[in-house]
């Protein structure tokens, strides 16, 4: 990509709030859009959105502390405090966010504190502060394995739970490999990540000023579902969207379809 055509693919450390390092990448023109992933994965997740959405857009991806090529935490950390750190990073005023799961449970968290930075959202598959999760088999689980710091065991259930399609459904290979790479640092960053903000968005949803896209595939957990539901009907204004053939791992099980719909709400 030539200069006067926009940013070419550039990656950077971003200094952290507190210490240590956010790995960040930058690609395309237009208006700032900033992509973040959930928990237990990295950017990775984008690979098969950010081509064409930096077409269109300044694109910003980047990992999450302590996961990807970010930096472990070493003290408390706040996901909140680490997006404004991108954002002023870049020189970025506002933006418009698109979160996964975590990612879209930060990027709420976000625009419910500093609403006048965010431009828009896109919500996919995401969890939201707040959400009283139902016991489950589950969810015991997987307390279990952060309990007894079992890496192998947290990767197997994140895959049984939220990669549903498999490993031979389009970005298996890559789901499986993020999950088996990140399971062990997100059992340290998980230990030092601050807990629910102290207002949790869930009763705020009301309060959100930003355009939103919400969205979620037909195999995501039943959960997932139900927060989606609740997001785009309790958001003012808010557009729900339910994408067929899809589990948690949307951007890389249907991108084309999540890459229309984001242009679409964007533009």
């Amino acid at each position: 990509m030539s200069p006067d055509t926009g940013h070419p693919a550039s990656q950077v450390q971003v200094p952290a709030p507190g210490g240590g390092r956010l790995w960040a990448e930058r690609s395309g023109a237009g208006r700032p859009v900033v992509l973040l992933h959930g928990s237990g994965m990295d950017s990775r997740l984008w690979d098969a959105v950010v081509p064409a959405l930096s077409r269109h857009h300044d694109v910003i991806r980047y990992d999450a502390r302590g996961l990807g090529r970010s930096t472990d935490p070493e003290q408390p950390f706040d996901d909140v405090e680490d997006l404004r750190a991108v954002l002023d990073h870049f020189g970025l005023p506002s933006a418009a966010l698109v979160g996964l799961s975590m990612g879209g449970e930060t990027a709420l968290d976000f625009a419910l504190a500093h609403p006048g930075r965010v431009d828009s959202l896109g919500l996919v598959g995401a969890s939201v502060s707040g959400h009283d999760w139902p016991p489950s088999p589950e969810t015991a689980a997987y307390a279990q394995a952060r309990r007894q710091g079992d890496a192998a065991a947290l990767a197997e259930l994140e895959l049984s739970v939220w990669a549903a399609m498999g490993r031979t459904a389009p970005g298996g290979e890559l789901i499986a490999t993020m999950v088996a790479e990140n399971a062990a640092r997100r059992l340290v960053s998980e230990h030092f990540l601050a807990g629910a903000p102290a207002r949790p968005a869930e009763p705020r949803l009301g309060e959100v000023t930003a355009p939103t896209l919400v969205v979620h595939g037909d195999r995501d957990h039943p959960e997932i579902a139900a927060i989606a539901h609740r997001l785009a009907a309790d958001i003012p204004g808010a557009h729900g969207h339910l994408v067929p053939d899809a589990d948690h791992y949307l951007p890389l099980r249907t991108p084309e379809r999540l890459t229309d719909l984001l242009l679409a709400h964007l533009r």
